[in-house]
């Protein structure tokens, strides 16, 4: 093979067994690593469980060390700290898949990607950012509700608060600009109007000029049945939404994805990585809700199964920038995907239970570990999202009965998950 390399994932989630899954079948990769991996992703690479994707001279010396020659960067936080910065000055030759610090602002400031939004005509929510409380409460006095509160920084996929009633709202301002309630992310605040629609997630790799657009997906965020309760990174997902019709995939492309991929490119940001936009279908039309500057999870689990093509190819076009020539074969069948966690999860939850029950799920279901580790021949929970389980079938609701009918199979201490994924679809 003229260009097979080396391959190093960063992460420890399900979306990076994903990645280490679609990877491992590509001709264009040699030996597959994963830094630091979990307990699932063994069976597809080799775990690095000492380095740390935020330890910019622990992930270079595995480079060194292991002759890696493709780094795939999945979290948004080595991003938006800006590793690919560093490590392309280190190594000039590596080929990154991952935007440098300031493409990857997109996802690191709310701010940011709403002025970006605003310079190139890309339709989203009208906003206002505060830093100081007084002034975010006298706008919500101005505004009628539901107030969206957003996070400006980094918060693990949960900085954002949509609350019906005025006065919660004041109090939460006051919880994140003078409180701690999301940390340093949370001292900044993006109020938006609220959109009324239904959300649905798009995926494109971008090379700096042209883009490759993936497969479609619905994730469902909180922890409770019917969306009720907290948010949480993610409870399963479904791909391709059946609302999603070309029609409105027409609207995402010319009114979306080609004037972000145009916008960046006119900014001088040269972004080479994949690119989320978290959209919502109000009456027809699209608008962004939120940009990721990497892929989202669990829709990661559900895109990249329905992808035939080689994805190693795919991720040297980002780097080398050949998306212009790359054919994407998408499989026409539907995905979908369900998460397991741990009890008690968002908040507080116990790990190292026992699991158990795996080697009686058949081999058509694809199990994505998130937060799992090996404890000598045993398997244990290791984080709170535990496996998502994904199956493949000509209609998402039969997908998702394969994916409920094996985890009836596994069991561990406190597990839950969501039995109505995809319950607001047609």
């Amino acid at each position: 093979m003229n260009d097979q390399r080396h391959t190093l994932i960063l992460g420890s989630g399900g979306r990076e067994h994903a990645l280490a899954h679609q990877l491992a079948q590509s001709e264009h990769v040699g030996n597959l690593y994963i830094a630091p991996g979990n307990g699932g992703t063994l069976n597809r690479a080799t775990n690095l469980p000492d380095v740390s994707p935020n330890n910019v001279n622990q992930v270079a010396d595995a480079i060194e060390k292991h002759d890696i020659g493709l780094l795939v960067v999945g979290p948004e936080d080595p991003l938006v700290n800006g590793i690919r910065d560093e490590l392309a000055q280190r190594f000039p030759h590596l080929a990154i898949v991952g935007p440098g610090k300031h493409g990857a602002q997109l996802e690191g400031s709310k701010d940011f990607a709403k002025q970006f939004m605003a310079r190139h005509g890309i339709p989203t929510a009208a906003y206002k950012t505060f830093t100081n409380a007084k002034d975010a409460q006298a706008y919500i006095d101005k505004i009628s509700g539901p107030y969206v509160l957003k996070a400006d920084g980094l918060a693990a996929g949960k900085g954002v608060l949509i609350i019906n009633n005025a006065e919660e709202a004041k109090s939460a301002v006051v919880d994140m600009l003078e409180g701690d309630k999301f940390g340093e992310a949370g001292h900044r605040l993006v109020i938006e109007a609220f959109l009324d629609g239904i959300e649905f997630s798009v995926f494109a790799a971008v090379d700096g000029k042209s883009h490759v657009l993936l497969p479609t997906a619905k994730d469902y965020k909180r922890i409770g049945e019917g969306d009720t309760g907290l948010n949480t990174g993610g409870m399963g997902a479904v791909s391709p939404p059946p609302f999603v019709d070309d029609a409105l995939m027409i609207k995402v492309e010319e009114r979306i994805v080609k004037p972000t991929v145009e916008g960046l490119q006119a900014e001088g940001i040269d972004y080479r990585g994949f690119v989320f936009f978290g959209l919502i279908n109000v009456g027809g039309d699209p608008f962004v809700i939120e940009y990721n500057c990497r892929l989202g999870d669990p829709e990661t689990e559900v895109v990249l199964p329905r992808i035939n093509s080689d994805f190693g190819e795919l991720c040297l076009g980002i780097h080398n920038q050949t998306l212009h020539n790359y054919e994407i074969d998408i499989l026409p069948e539907s995905a979908a995907t369900v998460m397991v966690v741990s009890g008690g999860y968002p908040e507080a939850y116990e790990k190292g239970k026992e699991i158990s029950g795996l080697n009686q799920v058949h081999d058509d279901i694809m199990i994505f570990h998130a937060g799992t580790a090996r404890d000598g021949d045993k398997l244990r929970t290791n984080g709170g999202r535990v496996m998502a389980f994904t199956a493949i079938d000509d209609h998402y609701q039969r997908a998702l009965m394969h994916a409920y009918n094996a985890i009836d199979k596994v069991c561990f201490e406190g597990i839950y998950f969501r039995k109505d994924i995809g319950f607001d679809l047609p």
